[in-house]
């Protein structure tokens, strides 16, 4: 029926989307949702080219970077996933993801993300560990970076003053970018509190 499976997947998933009555939140994963799966790059796939033209403006398509897990995001990427899709892409960031393979579990800061970033993206999903508790400073720094990125989107010229300010002194994030190192401490420090306060109760 159809020439492609990028048309099919495309007009399967406009029809759900009309059906639904075109809410404001659909994600549509596509085959090629990373760079290092298409070929023979995101700009010139023939797959990314046709979903661009035929899905529907409102849908949103979801992109995890150069890789399945990467260790970095750049905008210069993301600008060139924009360009093919015709849209900004919503992340689903497998940074923490650790269900390929249990025995490891990541608890380092949230990294590897290039300030300015936000306004080249409609959304950011984080994929977490699967153990709930090891997820306290993936989400606790995740917080901190979108902070910083929303001051810089506030003050171009003042990166992540606006965000610092709002947060304060008891939080302890330095004005300027984001720093890792920094939002580590300050999620060890509340995560610390955390545990404290959940001992104190009673069957704690």
């Amino acid at each position: 029926v159809f020439p492609s499976l990028a048309q099919a997947q495309a007009s399967v998933a406009n029809e759900a989307y009309r059906e639904l009555g075109q809410p404001s939140v659909f994600l549509f994963c596509p085959t090629e949702y990373c760079g290092s799966l298409c070929s023979p790059s995101p700009s010139q796939s023939r797959y990314l080219l046709t979903l661009g033209q035929e899905l529907l403006p409102g849908i949103g398509v979801i992109w995890t970077g150069p890789k399945v897990v990467s260790q970095e995001l750049s905008a210069a990427l993301l600008e060139e996933v924009e360009g093919v899709l015709r849209r900004r892409p919503v992340i689903w960031d497998n940074l923490y993801a650790n269900d390929y393979d249990c025995r490891r579990v990541f608890l380092g800061p949230y990294t590897g993300r290039v300030p300015g970033l936000v306004p080249r993206l409609c959304g950011l999903l984080l994929n977490p560990n699967c153990e709930l508790q090891a997820n306290f400073i993936p989400i606790h720094t995740l917080g901190s970076w979108f902070q910083s990125e929303l001051g810089s989107c506030a003050h171009p010229d003042r990166t992540g003053t606006a965000a610092a300010a709002a947060q304060g002194d008891s939080q302890g994030l330095r004005e300027g970018s984001y720093s890792p190192q920094e939002a580590l401490e300050l999620a060890l420090r509340d995560w610390v509190a955390e545990i404290n306060r959940q001992a104190s109760e009673p069957g704690g």
